[in-house]
């Protein structure tokens, strides 16, 4: 196997996924089309691409892999690298296509290419190993291991790591990625797992995927945040190929045993499923979704710029940015290095997505143009051996061409090609033409043969005939035996030309001389040796063909006998059928005269006498054909004498064969002792010759060290004269100055400095210049660029716009049409109504048409504007660059950088007015709100006694309401005075009107005016101020309209990072921060107790029984005792452990060595047992005696989270949520121990990772990461579901205290509430800016931690069955 590189383009496929129902339902138009039998696809109106490979809509996960990925793989086993990866938007279906998102109802139809490859891999090693053993050569050992990466927010994690958490992924990864010294990229630090089976690479694939991190945005329920690198290792050690070089370059014979000679080859093959590219305006995203979607993009825009540098042929030589992004660091093997690389870009056919599917073709456009250097992967032995047996051949070669003649050595000791194999390459020529002459000739001299067969067989059929009648048979077997015969007579004649050649030969070599002498003894024993073999060879091939005409002429005479029996059987036959015939003819004939009459007598002789000359004419016929076979048998007499003759020819042939070998022995083994005895002296002087060339080098390279020597010293000598300052002028002119120049040396001493100046001067001044005009083409090009880009913007936004309206109009289609065929189905005699809706949808049509249009129009212009620009940059800007000198870019760079700080100020200036724009909106919006509520509610007090006011303000104040809330909780304690100034006003408005000096009041300056609001305030409100202590400062209470059932009453501000954790009871409030504290707050005074620290990281969940508080923190559970001023008694470990005091320590933030991350805790209802989610399995712990018990295990992923109810006295029912999708129960009975297993699934499961439980009664509610809310009625086995509850991430869920609803939180900070019999929503309100982490509630209060670094406190005010207000 040849070791050596190999070009390899990366082959480019693109995959059109099917429109979506929702795309049909919104009326989008497919903008993309595939030309049949041809791998193009066209977009637009008239704008092609070519790639490897085209998959339209209705191409299959088959197709893909057989045309994509087969050839990978069955490199793999070669030792070839691979890669594929899918690149694209979000939503365009790159993780269907790769195979990552697992999904329960999957067909086996539907895997994508990473589960069909994997079987792949398994299938041909079970097809090598058994081909191995048929074979009866060592069965190959392979050895596969897998890795699983995600590259999240430029941070590369680790999806084998069952210990990583959420907070993991916020935190400095620990993998390193570097560079071998062959320029391979390897990780250090990450997980690798050995599988030995399909079903083991199945599982690390199905636990790495569960583990990736996916959330929904307004493109994709399900889409994927990070980047994927699924990557496989094989090693195979197997045993070399045999190249047959010389025999016994693979094996050592001993006897009848050999030795094997061995080699590993190893290959690497990245699945790499890319997170699609994406548009923060269309996606919706915000927060945490809004900074992954950022970072995606830069990792996209860095893969982008490596593919510009390796595919733009005018950049091939410049710097290729690996190292902007651990995406391309991590690909640099697939991407212009070694490996075969095939990028699937997936896009969508609607013209909605047309703007992406351009920029994605575009992408993979310019990837086609990469080239990879290929080479199989060996380790450094079978790579030695591989070229020592390549060394072998080369020199086996060239000995053979010494030894025939081909090459020979001059007088002058340089080596030259001999004129014979010119003479025999002109003779090889000649030699092929004669063939081919000797062929045509053959064909002729058939034809010929052929042709007088005929004529004899013709002549003898006449013969035939003439002597009676001829009969067809008989001249067909005439006519085989002249054509066997001619046959015979050919072969005869050649066989009798080439015998007496062979005898010329054999009187030549025997009387050939056999004294040589000199140097020409070798070349005379290689002729000789030579000639020998030819006659070996002639009188083998003659002896065979004298012994295939023995065996015809034998089977001839045979063939000949059988017949002439044949017919002699068949001659007596006819002569005993006439004697009998006359017989009975003169019997009858005797009857007939002794009893019939004369005419009847006359009858039967006339019968009998046709009868009998018949018979005589096929006698005469057979004996005429006797005659014939008679005359072919003395013929056959002279073919026996031939084979008799031909016989003792092979015979004396033969003998000639074995005294031909037995001097062709002796020649050989003369030949051998002089080959031997020359190769010795070849060897000798071949020694002497590397001495010689040794000692020729040791000179050479001596010589070149004198010289440098030399060099240095002449240097040195140089200095020192400069260095030496003499005592006197006159010496200084005799020794320094040459003879021509010391008359004119002052002078030319004093002009010098004054045209260097001058020179220096004209050459900054053009210089500058040139700058200043390169400058200003740049500066055009710019701004035409900014231009092009600002068009294709506007563009952009007009087809988006056209985009809105379609959809709009599509849906007022659907909405007349379904008005249509309702009143068409109800009401028989509205044809009137009918016509109208008809011709209302055939306007709307026509709109929609007009739109479609425009829009392609508009796709159009896009198109021809990308390809000016791509013209543009390419053209102008590099050629002006290119030619720039370093004083030119220098001026450039100059210009460069005031005009980025002129346009950097004009956006800093255009941002504050922004802001104060922004500002000024966000007070009116505000004063208005106020403005409206107080409106309102001073209608409302007015229309107690006009019902149809009350009917009509009623209607208007609900959605009032949904505004104010919103305004209402919308802000922190920045503009808290607001707020409160806002409901204080609603609050007093609603007791009465105001004064004319209240409404004056409102009018004054922003001091008086919250002054009096502030009074305003304190004398109609009665709430609870919680106390501004320097470590906590909690906020002022904020009421709600009356028409709000829920209020946040209380707001506990005092950790420095966001809140993770809360817990509650009717007294205390615990709360658990990223800032690694615990704090204790009094409900009752409003004030912070205690606060519980020194934890290695963040406190991620808080529970309280008893006095005693467990906080959880990485591995450790903490058990403080908060009677004993907020002293830890014990600390649990996830792996079972238990020790006196704070043994984990502040300082320790990583996991130790065989702990798992506890992700969450919880309490059986009696206080006696506690129950830690860690890693896959939940661990129970008996709080009476602080041992661990067992574990709770069925998991396959990490458990999240996890809720305790109590069925009976000592039993306990523990429900868990995992990252495997799955929701279990288990029966934890008193004294319970070892491992237990589930009780009970819940299915069907979850599309993505569980995040919060909460049991209500008999009913289970279940939040997942997929957006989704489930309730399972216990009793009934019941499931109701609620599919997109939130438009972002869901992460807490609780059952409101004292009423029917169950309240559910997000990572955008949103509160939603249904009802916890049918999942209605009842209604949403903004709780926090940020993200609600945790969710608690006690009997009347509901508590909500947020990353704000707050807590706020709700109460419910009476029922939430009938909605929020």
């Amino acid at each position: 196997m040849s070791s050596g590189q190999d070009e390899s383009s990366v082959r480019v496929a693109v995959r059109i996924r099917p429109q979506l129902s929702k795309e049909k339902i919104e009326g989008c138009h497919i903008c993309t089309f595939v030309t049949p039998g041809e791998p193009q696809v066209v977009l637009g109106k008239d704008k092609p691409f070519t790639f490897d490979y085209v998959f339209d809509m209705d191409s299959q996960q088959d197709s893909i892999y057989s045309n994509c990925t087969e050839k990978l793989i069955e490199g793999c086993f070669e030792g070839y690298n691979a890669t594929i990866f899918a690149y694209g938007q979000t939503g365009s279906g790159k993780t269907y296509t790769m195979g990552t998102g697992f999904d329960v109802n999957i067909n086996e139809e539907e895997l994508g290419i990473i589960p069909r490859a994997i079987s792949h891999l398994f299938r041909g090693i079970e097809e090598r190993r058994q081909a191995a053993t048929e074979q009866g050569r060592p069965v190959p050992e392979f050895k596969i291991n897998a890795q699983f990466l995600e590259l999240y927010n430029e941070e590369v994690l680790d999806l084998f790591d069952s210990t990583r958490d959420m907070e993991a992924r916020k935190q400095k990864s620990n993998i390193k990625i570097h560079e071998d010294a062959s320029g391979g990229i390897y990780t250090v630090g990450v997980t690798t797992r050995t599988v030995s089976s399909e079903a083991e690479m199945m599982q690390c694939l199905r636990l790495g995927a569960l583990s990736r991190t996916t959330a929904s945005t307004q493109m994709n329920v399900q889409s994927s945040r990070s980047h994927a690198i699924f990557t496989i290792h094989l090693c195979q050690v197997r045993v070399c190929a045999s190249d047959n070089v010389g025999g016994t370059d693979n094996k050592l014979v001993n006897g009848s045993s050999e030795m094997n000679e061995f080699e590993t080859l190893t290959a690497k093959f990245h699945f790499v499923d890319l997170a699609g590219s994406e548009r923060l305006k269309r996606t919706g995203a915000t927060g945490d979704r809004a900074k992954e979607g950022i970072s995606i993009n830069c990792g996209l825009l860095a893969l982008g710029n490596v593919i510009s540098a390796l595919g733009d042929r005018s950049k091939r030589s410049t710097h290729v940015p690996y190292r902007d992004s651990k995406l391309t660091r991590l690909l640099q093997d697939s991407l212009g290095g070694n490996s075969q690389t095939v990028m699937i870009a997936c896009i969508s056919p609607s013209d909605r997505d047309f703007m992406e599917t351009l920029n994605t073709l575009k992408y993979a456009n310019r990837a086609r143009n990469i080239k990879n250097k290929v080479m199989v992967n060996q380790d450094r032995a079978s790579q030695q051996i591989s070229a020592l047996r390549t060394e072998i051949a080369r020199l086996q070669m060239e000995l053979m061409e010494y030894k025939t003649g081909k090459r020979m050595v001059g007088e002058d000791g340089l080596e030259s090609i001999n004129d014979m194999v010119h003479e025999n390459s002109m003779l090889q020529t000649e030699n092929n033409n004669l063939r081919v002459r000797v062929k045509a000739m053959q064909e002729t001299i058939d034809a010929q043969r052929a042709r007088l067969t005929q004529l004899l067989s013709d002549q003898a059929n006449q013969t035939l005939a003439r002597a009676g009648e001829g009969n067809e048979e008989i001249g067909n077997m005439i006519q085989n035996y002249i054509k066997e015969i001619e046959e015979l007579r050919a072969k005869l004649l050649e066989s009798e030309a080439v015998n007496e050649t062979l005898r010329k030969n054999l009187s030549r070599a025997s009387t050939r001389s056999s004294f040589y002498a000199g140097p020409l003894l070798v070349l005379c024993i290689c002729v000789l040796t030579e000639d020998f073999q030819a006659d070996l060879a002639n009188i083998t091939c003659e002896i065979a063909i004298k012994q295939r005409l023995i065996d015809e002429l034998e089977n001839s005479q045979r063939r000949l006998h059988t017949l002439k029996q044949q017919y002699e059987q068949k001659l007596m036959m006819l002569q005993s059928k006439i004697r009998d015939t006359q017989l009975e003819r003169d019997r009858v004939f005797q009857n007939m005269v002794e009893s019939c009459t004369e005419e009847k007598a006359k009858k039967i002789k006339s019968e009998y006498e046709k009868k009998l000359n018949s018979m005589n004419k096929e006698l005469q016929k057979l004996q005429s054909a006797r005659k014939e076979h008679a005359r072919l048998l003395k013929n056959q007499s002279q073919y026996e004498k031939q084979l008799k003759k031909l016989q003792q020819e092979v015979t004396e042939m033969k003998k000639t064969k074995v005294g031909l070998m037995k001097q062709m022995k002796e020649h050989q083994e003369r030949t051998r002792a002089t080959e031997t005895r020359r190769n010795r002296e070849i060897a000798t002087l071949k020694k002497d010759h590397r001495k010689q060339e040794h000692q020729l080098r040791q000179l050479e390279a001596q010589k070149r060290q004198q010289e440098l020597v030399l060099r240095r010293r002449a240097e040195e000598i140089t200095a020192l004269r400069r260095q030496v300052r003499p005592a006197s002028g006159k010496f200084n002119r005799k020794v320094s100055l040459p003879e021509p120049l010391q008359e004119s040396s002052p002078r030319t001493a004093a002009i010098r400095p004054q045209t260097a100046g001058a020179t220096m001067r004209t050459g900054g001044v053009y210089s500058t210049r040139t700058a200043r005009a390169k400058w200003q083409s740049l500066e055009r090009r710019i701004s035409d660029i900014i231009m092009q880009r600002m068009t294709i913007s506007n563009m952009e936004t007009d087809m988006n716009r056209l985009l809105k309206q379609r959809e709009e109009l599509t849906k007022r289609r659907e909405k007349v049409m379904r008005k249509r065929d309702k009143i068409a189905s109800e009401d028989t005699d509205a044809d009137r109504t009918v016509l109208s809706l008809n011709e209302e949808m055939e306007s709307l049509t026509a709109n929609i048409d007009y739109i479609n249009d425009s829009i392609a129009d508009c796709q159009a212009n896009i198109m021809q504007m990308e390809e000016a620009k791509e013209e543009g940059d390419t053209v102008d800007v590099s050629a002006v660059i290119s030619s720039c000198t370093l004083s030119e870019a220098r001026v450039l760079l100059d210009h460069f950088l005031s005009m980025a700080i002129n346009k950097g100020l004009q956006a800093a200036q255009k941002e504050s007015q922004i802001k104060v724009m922004e500002g000024r909106l966000k007070q009116t919006e505000i004063n208005s709100a106020t403005q409206n509520q107080l409106l309102f509610h001073m209608l409302k007090e007015k229309a107690e006694l006009n019902p149809e006011l009350d009917a009509l303000l009623g209607n208007a104040l609900q959605g009032l309401t949904h505004i104010n809330a919103q305004f209402t909780f919308s802000f922190t304690s920045d503009v808290r005075f607001l707020s409160h100034t806002g409901f204080c006003l609603m609050r007093s408005s609603s007791a009465r009107s105001p004064t004319a000096t209240e409404r004056k009041s409102l009018d004054r300056s922003p001091l008086t005016r919250r002054r009096a609001q502030d009074r305003m305030f304190n004398a109609s409100v009665s709430c609870v101020f919680w106390s501004r202590g320097p470590a906590a400062s909690p906020a002022q209470a904020v009421r709600s309209s009356r028409a709000a059932r829920l209020q946040c009453v209380h707001v506990a501000e005092g950790h420095t990072k966001p809140l993770l954790c809360v817990d509650s009871t009717d007294d205390l409030l615990f709360t658990g921060s990223k800032d690694r504290t615990c704090k204790v707050w009094n409900l009752v005074t409003g004030q912070e107790i205690m606060s519980l620290g020194d934890h290695p990281s963040s406190v991620v969940s808080v529970r309280y029984c008893s006095s005693l508080v467990f906080t959880v923190s990485t591995a450790y559970v903490k058990v403080w005792d908060i009677r004993d001023s907020a002293k830890c008694i014990r600390t649990l470990t996830s792996s079972g452990q238990v020790s006196q005091g704070d043994t984990c320590g502040s300082s320790s933030v990583a996991i130790p060595p065989g702990e798992n991350q506890i992700n969450q805790i919880a309490l059986n209802p009696s206080g006696t047992f506690l129950y830690a989610a860690s890693g896959n399995t939940v661990r129970m712990w008996d709080l009476r005696r602080f041992v661990s018990t067992g574990k709770l295990t069925g998991h396959l992923g990490p458990v999240m989270c996890l809720t305790v109810d109590q069925m009976g006295k000592g039993q306990d029912v523990v429900i868990t949520g995992s990252k495997d999708h799955t929701v279990k129960m288990f029966d934890v009975v008193e004294g319970a121990q070892g491992s237990i297993s589930a009780t009970h699934h819940f299915d069907p499961s979850h599309q993505d990772g569980l995040e919060a439980l909460a049991i209500h009664g008999d009913a289970l509610f279940t939040a997942a990461r997929d957006s989704c809310i489930k309730k399972w009625d216990l009793t009934r086995k019941q499931l109701q579901e609620v599919s997109n509850a939130h438009s972002d991430l869901l992460s807490s869920l609780a059952v409101v205290p004292g009423s029917s609803a169950v309240m559910s939180g997000c990572k955008s900070g949103l509160l939603k509430f249904w009802h916890t019999d049918t999942l209605r929503a009842l209604g949403e309100i903004r709780g926090h800016d940020s993200s609600v982490n945790d969710i608690c509630t006690n009997s009347s209060q509901l508590f909500t931690a947020s990353d704000d670094r707050t807590v706020k406190i709700w109460q419910v005010n009476g029922s939430l069955e009938d909605g929020l207000h």
